[in-house]
């Protein structure tokens, strides 16, 4: 009698959320051979109308791009970024500046790509689309779901309006950090969330003028910042403020609280263009498990963390193809669910270990208050950027080559 995995291997896989991390995950089981079916609340008509964010794309993550024939639609949408800096705002001192040029031979790509998430949907989209083996189900509703050894049922209000049931293998929840899937599974979300708020403002000014790279990680007691370069039209800057927790949202948007922050940050030698501007909340946590029978959680809806360090879609990405690499040996190579187990033993060691575990080191280091351990911080930072073997070793770990080689050796 064949295995319930062999029963089902011509079942589309249901993923559950078309962001860069559900996307991913359907080209990748494409390229596999194994079919997917991704739904997805946002319709045609409104898909692009999300918010910038998340974009930075580490080298590791451009090599599994690559695989998947998205990384050439990336590139010409995006700015290559091979340097980064860490600055220190008080007097406005360069701390330390890393060079992904120390990885030339460890990756192809020794640089980040500086490409916002809505131009990694949209281009991922595209290819899904395109991919005969990919169902895309656009303005789509999730509602429940079912999942037994006969596989799983998602009951969806369609694009009609109506309930309809879809069946496949495997439910694949990349539906961000209000996971129905996980909520409904009951799997606890361990961890806390900040109690201050992140401002993000979008500004058109040439910062590269005043020595800046195209990331740079500034450090304050008072008021840290990140400052980050997107390529337009209409080029632009990121810069990240944290805000205090009885200040309305209101009073924090408003563009004379945004031109004062600014104004306050340096000495603009020039106008400047207000973009767009938002407010965000950091968490920082991760599922006590990242699967339940068929049902496996991926990116988000398993962990969430701070944007610090640009982790969280890096190590979504990574997920995904760790996911549909289990799901290829299961479905083509007479692997059994203990990969499953394994998928989870894997990516939420790295989520507890290497995103979450950085993400907060990266804040605490900008936020630090004491004078001996700033100063102590930078002059580590320092010395590691000024030894090319210290920081070629430093860069295989903020690009998380690391966590990918560690996440392979646990069985």
């Amino acid at each position: 009698m064949p295995s319930k995995t062999m029963s089902l291997k011509n079942a589309p896989v249901i993923i559950v959320g078309a962001g860069p991390v559900g996307l991913c995950l359907a080209l990748a089981l494409a390229k596999a051979e194994i079919a997917s079916t991704v739904i997805e609340q946002l319709a045609d008509d409104n898909f692009l109308e999300q918010i910038p964010r998340a974009g930075t794309n580490h080298a590791s993550t451009l090599e599994l791009y690559d695989q998947i024939g998205l990384y050439e639609k990336l590139e010409p949408r995006g700015i290559i970024a091979p340097v980064f800096h860490y600055w220190d705002r008080p007097g406005w001192k360069r701390i330390a500046e890393f060079d992904h040029g120390v990885l030339k031979n460890d990756t192809r790509f020794p640089y980040a790509l500086q490409c916002e998430r809505i131009k990694i949907v949209e281009e991922g989209l595209k290819l899904a689309k395109a991919n005969p083996l990919i169902t895309v189900r656009l303005g789509v509703e999730f509602q429940s779901f079912e999942h037994d050894a006969n596989g799983v049922r998602a009951t969806v209000l369609n694009e009609s309006g109506e309930r309809e049931t879809l069946s496949g293998s495997y439910l694949v929840s990349v539906e961000g950090a209000r996971s129905i899937v996980r909520k409904d599974l009951d799997i606890e979300f361990e961890g806390f969330t900040e109690t201050e708020r992140t401002l993000n403002i979008e500004v058109s000014y040439e910062f590269r003028d005043h020595g800046f790279a195209e990331r740079n990680y500034i450090s304050d007691p008072v008021e840290w910042s990140n400052l980050f370069h997107w390529k337009g039209p209409a080029d632009r800057w990121r810069v990240h403020f944290p805000t205090k927790p009885h200040e309305r949202e209101e009073d924090i948007l408003a563009e004379s609280n945004l031109r004062r922050l600014l104004d306050r940050y340096i000495d603009f030698k020039s106008p400047y263009t207000i973009r767009g501007s938002n407010l965000y909340t950091v968490h920082q946590r991760v599922a006590k498990k990242f699967r339940q029978g068929r049902c496996i959680l991926v990116g988000d809806s398993a962990h969430v963390n701070s944007p610090i360090g640009g982790m969280g879609l890096n190590s979504g990405v990574h997920d995904a193809f760790n996911l549909a690499g289990k799901l290829s040996e299961m479905m083509h190579h007479g692997g059994d669910e203990s990969l499953l187990d394994r998928y989870e033993r894997q990516r939420r060691h790295i989520a507890l270990s290497h995103t979450q575990a950085d993400t907060i080191q990266n804040k605490r280091r900008l936020a630090e208050q004491e004078p001996a351990v700033r100063q102590k911080n930078q002059d580590q930072l320092r010395r590691t950027s000024e030894d090319p073997e210290a920081a070629r070793k430093f860069l295989l770990r903020t690009s998380l080559f690391d966590s990918l080689r560690e996440a392979d050796s646990i069985q």
